[in-house]
């Protein structure tokens, strides 16, 4: 069983002597508890060419302390970091190395780094004689042990947060650090500068130019969405609210892209992968939409009176919503620990290695991009006419269906194209994202009337009163109707300004 701590430190370089300053002056430091000096051996993992280390995610096996196990850190923000404990064991744990897949793939995790560090810790307490603190004097013994070797030693100071307090806190003893000559450290961790230090430091990541053509502008958006789809794994993994529809966000961004900028990017090359993505989507989606509806559920039972709450509405619908719920995280996790999962992200990689441009990737974006946004845009619209003009019907339900994915597109769309174009191409997106919501409100009624048909059936079968469902059905049926009327006031016909402001653009 892993468990995550939330951890905010800071690192310092050991002043003259490796002697602390009289930490009793930082405010709110009633005294400094000497806790003596504990002996550590780690042994850092990562893969030969350092995966772990370029994306500042550190793995390592501890004895000694009283935190002896498995440790990965994985980074928040500067100086923040989750680190994932797990018991001791020969081998990585394979919590731990699920957590590191995305970024590690096929490659094996190895020993690269050995550090073997004496411990001198304080605890900085208050009046009442909580802990705020913990600051230790670290003498650092580091070997590397991939091939070459080499060693480096070194001291410094680490101030590590308590649970619970005020990280401004930090500040404060910093201040009085400073004051005493000692400085921050350069390194961000204890393993970036064992490896700086014997010259096994990863190759710095690849930054790439400002974007200039529209291909840059599209690859650029391109390789957002891979990013986020690397970094959302572990966050799904451990189960992290809203990270599934993170994730399944930027599949339908990247198969967005794909199409809308077809003419940059060679769809021969990336209708194939587009199918991968829209796999993965579904395989994360797996009882996702049973989930929105529940909550939808659940939100207006909790509005209704009690009088109007017949039978055993909750524990019914709690009912209905886990029936197929069993195993869906270890579904996920199988998944994304899979081949096809893998294979995908290698191959976007190298699709964003040496992407498949067409002759219009290398025009001037005011040349190209405004062109595929009103396309979709045009798209949209027609939809959007249809389903207006459709009575009241499973038709009209397609329609509208069908303009809500095209409102999706064309917001994706003007989303990859703003930073190169502008307002125009933000205002667009935020119109086609207004849309997108009002057509998502209609679908959730279709899809939550559709539900309540069947748990009604279940209850009636039970031999439960259906009136609840009856009556919550009648309130979805009148929230539809809403979004109808709704619809002609936010149709791209009634705002052809967003069109013609792309169509400025030069």
């Amino acid at each position: 069983m892993a468990e995550t701590k939330r951890e905010i430190e800071r690192k310092y370089e050991a002043g003259p002597g490796g002697k602390l300053p009289a930490l009793t002056k930082v405010a709110g430091v009633s005294s400094v508890i000497d806790k003596g000096i504990t002996e550590l051996d780690a042994v850092y993992y990562d893969t030969e060419d350092l995966r772990l280390a370029a994306s500042s995610r550190t793995l390592r096996r501890r004895t000694g302390g009283d935190d002896a196990g498995w440790h990965l850190k994985l980074p928040v923000s500067a100086g923040v970091r989750d680190e994932v404990h797990a018991p001791l064991s020969a081998a990585v744990p394979r919590v731990l190395a699920g957590l590191v897949r995305s970024r590690v793939r096929a490659q094996p995790l190895i020993p690269v780094v050995r550090l073997r560090s004496e411990r001198d810790v304080r605890h900085l307490v208050d009046e009442s004689g909580a802990l705020l603190a913990e600051v230790s004097i670290d003498a650092v013994q580091a070997d590397r042990l991939t091939e070459g070797g080499g060693s480096t030693a070194w001291t410094e100071i680490e101030v590590e947060l308590a649970d619970g307090v005020d990280p401004g806190f930090l500040d404060k003893v910093e201040k009085r650090l400073r004051k005493a000559g000692i400085t921050p450290s350069g390194s961000a961790s204890k393993l970036a500068r064992a490896l700086a230090e014997t010259g096994a430091s990863p190759a710095p990541p690849i930054t790439p130019a400002k974007p200039v053509t529209a291909g840059e502008h599209v690859l650029a958006y391109l390789r957002a969405q891979r990013d986020a789809l690397v970094a959302l794994d572990p966050a799904v993994r451990q189960d992290q609210p809203d990270s599934v529809h993170q994730m399944r966000v930027a599949t339908r961004r990247m198969r967005s892209a794909f199409r809308s900028y077809g003419k940059i990017v060679d769809r021969a090359v990336t209708d194939p992968i587009g199918e991968e993505l829209k796999w993965l989507a579904g395989e994360l989606g797996l009882d996702r939409d049973r989930e929105v509806l529940t909550e939808r559920i659940q939100n207006a039972v909790a509005e209704l009176p009690r009088t109007l709450t017949v039978g055993p509405v909750r524990t019914r619908l709690r009912t209905w919503s886990g029936a197929r719920r069993s195993g869906t995280k270890r579904h996920v996790t199988a998944v994304l620990d899979g081949r096809r999962y893998l294979a995908l992200l290698d191959t976007l990689d190298a699709l964003l290695g040496a992407p498949p441009l067409l002759p219009a990737a290398g025009k001037a974006p005011a040349d190209v991009l405004p062109k595929a946004v009103l396309r979709d845009h045009r798209k949209l619209a027609e939809h959007v006419q249809r389903a207006l003009d459709v009575p009241s019907s499973p038709e009209r339900d397609l329609e509208m269906h069908e303009a809500r994915k095209k409102a999706k597109r064309t917001r994706y769309a003007a989303e990859a194209a703003t930073p190169a174009l502008g307002r125009p191409a933000r205002a667009m997106a935020a119109y086609a994202k207004s849309l997108q919501g009002l057509l998502g409100e209609y679908q959730d009624s279709v899809m939550c009337r559709q539900a309540l048909r069947e748990i009604a059936a279940q209850a009636s079968a039970a031999g439960e009163s259906s009136f609840t469902y009856g009556l919550l059905y009648g309130r979805e049926e009148q929230a539809a109707a809403d979004c109808e009327r709704g619809l002609p006031a936010l149709s791209p016909q009634e705002h052809p300004e967003y069109a013609a402001d792309l169509r400025e653009v030069k």
